[in-house]
């Protein structure tokens, strides 16, 4: 099974989140989107613990079975497709996640995420937990 993490997946997993990291270890890949990385690093700037966050993240990079994944023209026909599907139904979300779910989708991954905007989204296979 491959997953890829949303941006609350991976704070869900480093907060140790039971859920969120049997999933991720029981992956046999887990991707993240260039496009999480971003929104992550948002925070981190935003917050009061930079240095700390950035290094947890390194970590969780270096681990052999995570890979980043890029955007590509493959990724955005796909965003393209689900974005109009979406408007034509009357139902909105973040644009960064309709990437982030495009991605999933061309890489043939689950994505994990407590976002229930991602229930609007055809044909992308999506697991789902708790927000608390």
């Amino acid at each position: 099974m491959r997953i890829l993490l949303d941006t609350n997946a991976y704070s869900a997993f480093v907060r140790g989140r039971p859920g969120v990291v049997k999933s991720v270890r029981q992956a046999d890949e887990a991707l993240i989107s260039t496009v999480v990385l971003g929104e992550l690093l948002f925070g981190f700037h935003n917050g009061s613990q930079y240095e700390q966050n950035r290094r947890v993240l390194q970590e969780f990079l270096d681990y052999p079975h995570v890979r980043i994944v890029t955007l590509t023209f493959t990724t955005a026909e796909r965003f393209g497709e689900i974005f109009a599907n979406l408007r034509k139904r009357g139902k909105t979300i973040p644009t960064n996640d309709i990437w982030i779910a495009a991605q999933a989708m061309e890489n043939d991954a689950d994505l994990l995420s407590s976002d229930p905007h991602f229930g609007y989204v055809q044909n992308l296979s999506w697991l789902s937990f708790p927000a608390r």
